[in-house]
C-alpha cells in the first residue's frame, strides 16, 4: 500500500507558488561577465549588517561600537569611515527601536532553526527553515525575517508577498510549540534599514493563498 508522505516545502521557496515573478536569490552581477568580481557595496552592507544583528545583542550596549569597529575591519577594511559609521548607525537605530526591544532582548535568539509538518488545503508538507530572530515572552512569539537581496520596500504592501509568506509557514510551524502565545512578524531591510511589522490578517491571507496555490 503507498504511503502518503508529506511534500518538502521550504519557506524561502514558498513564494515562488503564489507569485509569479518571485526569484530567491537576486543579483545584480553577470555569472559570466562578474565571475571573479566582489559583490556591490550595497549587498555587501546588507550582510554586514545582518551578521551585525545576530552578533550584537549578546554585547553589553556600552562596547557594540567598539565590536561593530572590530568587526568592520574585517570586512570592510576597505570601506571609507562614512561608509563604516553609516553601518554602526544603522544597526544602532534598529536595536533600539523600542517597537522590537523584545527581540534583541537577553534570551533572544538568532539563526533558529525550525521544522515540522503543515497541512495546506488537502495536502501536507514537510516545512523546515531558519528563522533570523526569535523572541518568547510570556504572551507572544516575536519572529523577524532579515532581506538585503532585494531595494527595501517602503511599506509592506510594495513588499514581495513571497517574503510574507515564508514568515507565515514559520508561524504556523511555532504555534504548536507556544500555545496561547500570538505569533508577532516582522521583515527588516538592512540595506536602508526598515522594519516592517506584519499583521496577522496578511499571515493568514498568506497562508490561504499558499493553500489555493
Amino acid at each position: 500500500m503507498p504511503v502518503d508522505l508529506p511534500r518538502p516545502l521550504s519557506p524561502s521557496r514558498a513564494g515562488a507558488l503564489i507569485e509569479a515573478d518571485y526569484e530567491p536569490v537576486p543579483s545584480p552581477l553577470s555569472p559570466v561577465l562578474d565571475e571573479a568580481r566582489k559583490p556591490g557595496f550595497a549587498i555587501q552592507r546588507g550582510l554586514a549588517v545582518h551578521k551585525l544583528l545576530q552578533l550584537l545583542p549578546e554585547c553589553p550596549q556600552e562596547e557594540r561600537e567598539a565590536a561593530t569597529g572590530r568587526y568592520l575591519d574585517r570586512v570592510g577594511g576597505t570601506w571609507s569611515s562614512e561608509e563604516r559609521q553609516a553601518v554602526w548607525r544603522s544597526v544602532r537605530a534598529i536595536l533600539e527601536d523600542t517597537r522590537f526591544a523584545p527581540i534583541f532582548a537577553p534570551g533572544s535568539r538568532a539563526e533558529v532553526s525550525v521544522m515540522g509538518e503543515l497541512a495546506l488545503g488537502k495536502r501536507r508538507h514537510a516545512v523546515s527553515g531558519k528563522i533570523d530572530r526569535l523572541a518568547v515572552t510570556d504572551d507572544a512569539v516575536l519572529i523577524v525575517d532579515y532581506k538585503t537581496n532585494r531595494p527595501a520596500p517602503k511599506s509592506l504592501e510594495e513588499a514581495p508577498a513571497a517574503y510574507v509568506a515564508q514568515l507565515a509557514l514559520y508561524a504556523e510551524l511555532l504555534k504548536p510549540l507556544y500555545p496561547g502565545r500570538r505569533v508577532e512578524a516582522a521583515l527588516l531591510f538592512t540595506e536602508t534599514p526598515v522594519l516592517l511589522p506584519v499583521p496577522a490578517e496578511r499571515l493568514a491571507d498568506a497562508l490561504e493563498r499558499l493553500t489555493r496555490a
